[in-house]
């Protein structure tokens, strides 16, 4: 469930994504995106970037090193490369969302998984195809370099015991959503993760939904 209906009147953009899909919004400062999962079990790769400076975006280091958590989860601040807060988890269902594991690509699937996986659809693959032809990428002129380290949303990425990432079974379900409100008036670059080699989409991707609200 996107929203409860009294608050439809709020929505100023509702989408669906469809499994293994890229994605791309505006979302203005006070605004809120929510993300959900619709069916359970589904990786959402996402970056977010600063309108006015689109050199300044999200940045995994900052977060991290602000919050004093590996994982983020309600209440988490989301800072960009310059040290401010681009945006701040408002509300989760889930219960907490990797920021480590990244995207994962061509290059990544072969040393992962085989050689043989390297045609295999990825999310580097989805992010450089939204940026080549969204019309908002187009708008502000984004380009490969305006990707970085992204945060996986609803993806299970534990710590080992030796300090190893495990990309384990989902703890998310179908329904379950996470509430990102922008500070600063933003892009949204999103990866509807295709992974199909580790159990972070159960195997099966699946669509999501999209819902900005005021």
């Amino acid at each position: 469930m996107a929203l409860e209906s009294t608050d439809l009147k709020h929505i100023k953009q509702r989408e669906v994504c469809a499994a293994g899909d890229g994605w791309m919004a505006e979302v203005k400062q006070g605004q809120t995106l929510r993300i959900v999962d619709t069916k359970g079990n589904q990786a959402v790769d996402t970056l977010f970037i600063r309108c006015a400076d689109t050199v300044e975006r999200y940045s995994a280091t900052d977060t991290l090193a602000q919050n004093q958590k590996l994982f983020l989860e309600k209440g988490s601040q989301l800072f960009t490369n310059k040290g401010r807060v681009i945006a701040t988890i408002t509300d989760d269902t889930c219960g907490r969302h990797d920021t480590l594991g990244g995207a994962c690509s061509c290059e990544s699937n072969t040393v992962r998984y085989a050689h043989d996986t390297y045609p295999m659809h990825s999310c580097r693959n989805n992010f450089m195809h939204t940026i080549a032809t969204h019309p908002i990428a187009q708008k502000y002129d984004l380009t490969l370099r305006n990707v970085g380290p992204n945060i996986n949303f609803f993806m299970n990425v534990p710590i080992t015991p030796d300090g190893s990432l495990a990309f384990d079974d989902g703890i998310s379900a179908p329904g379950k959503y996470v509430d990102i409100t922008a500070h600063m008036d933003m892009i949204v670059l999103i990866s509807n993760c295709p992974q199909l080699n580790n159990p972070c989409n159960g195997y099966n991707p699946t669509p999501i939904e999209l819902v900005i609200y005021e």
